[in-house]
């Protein structure tokens, strides 16, 4: 496959995902994991992320230009934050969490060959302002999607917990639930992810609004994307706000937590989608 010079391959990085899960749950029947295999594990994590990383720079970066789309978003999503929690899990015991992140990336490195994106600019693979804002900007998104993925995990915890979620006692899914870390734990990775990501958000929506020229070659317009971008941010900083004036926690942080993630998504990824997929356009 040939798309304005990239040569897909993420039927590779897919495939030893896939094959760390397999591992990953073969590990699980047998019994406590080991230090030797744990650290195994991270390894096989780490080259992994390697390979997937490469397949995404020459995604995006090609011959022909900067080439992006939905699909090179959400494998990037995907791969920052499997990226965080590798690191993450040296210092947090939260290996229960890397099968679903694992998950993710397995199935999100197929999408840019599927989905090839389209050419943005031939120029802005040369422009390091540009790539800078690419980067922090990438970052951003994939730190407060994990964010978003490990509030949910919070909300089935805590439905399982006052029993409020139906699970078949010692079956696989209880089994993993238990796994979990406590949800104290929980909470405190989850505002790390979000201390972090709004951060980065905040100077990837201020760098646009203020260099839109120099970033992108035209000036600064309301659309959709901006427009939803800027209320993502309203929510995610009323979201910390919240937390630091009252303490604001459980079900009310988490449904905040995803209402402020929905509105990035659209401004992100669902703006690509439409503009690809549905209205077929660049």
């Amino acid at each position: 496959m040939d798309i304005l010079g990239y040569s897909g391959y993420g039927y590779l990085p897919s495939a030893l995902y896939l094959l760390l899960l397999l591992f990953l749950s073969f590990r699980a029947k047998t019994g406590v994991e080991s230090p030797t295999a744990s650290a195994l594990i991270q390894a096989a994590i780490l080259g992994t992320l390697v390979i997937h990383g490469i397949q995404l720079h020459d995604s995006v970066f090609t011959p022909a230009g900067f080439v992006f789309g939905f699909a090179q978003d959400l494998s990037l999503i995907a791969w920052v934050g499997l990226a965080f929690y590798w690191f993450q899990s040296w210092f947090l015991p939260i290996s229960s969490l890397r099968w679903v992140a694992i998950l993710f990336a397995c199935i999100c490195t197929l999408l840019p060959d599927l989905f090839p994106g389209t050419l943005i600019s031939p120029k802005a693979v040369s422009d390091p302002w540009f790539k800078g804002h690419f980067i922090v900007a990438t970052i951003s998104v994939g730190l407060l999607s994990l964010a978003a993925m490990h509030a949910m995990l919070m909300s089935i915890q805590d439905r399982a917990l006052h029993r409020q979620l139906a699970i078949v006692p010692n079956s696989r899914a209880a089994h993993w639930l238990e796994d979990l870390p406590p949800l104290m734990t929980m909470e405190s990775l989850l505002f790390n992810l979000l201390y972090v990501g709004f951060a980065l958000l905040s100077l990837t929506v201020f760098s646009g609004l203020l260099f839109s020229q120099t970033l992108f070659g035209k000036p600064l317009v309301f659309d959709h994307k901006t427009i939803f971008a800027l209320l993502s941010w309203v929510l995610f900083a009323g979201l910390l706000i919240a937390r630091w004036r009252v303490g604001l926690r459980g079900r009310a942080a988490i449904r905040w937590v995803l209402s402020a993630y929905t509105a990035l998504l659209l401004a992100y990824v669902g703006s690509r989608f439409v503009l690809e997929v549905i209205l077929q356009r660049v």
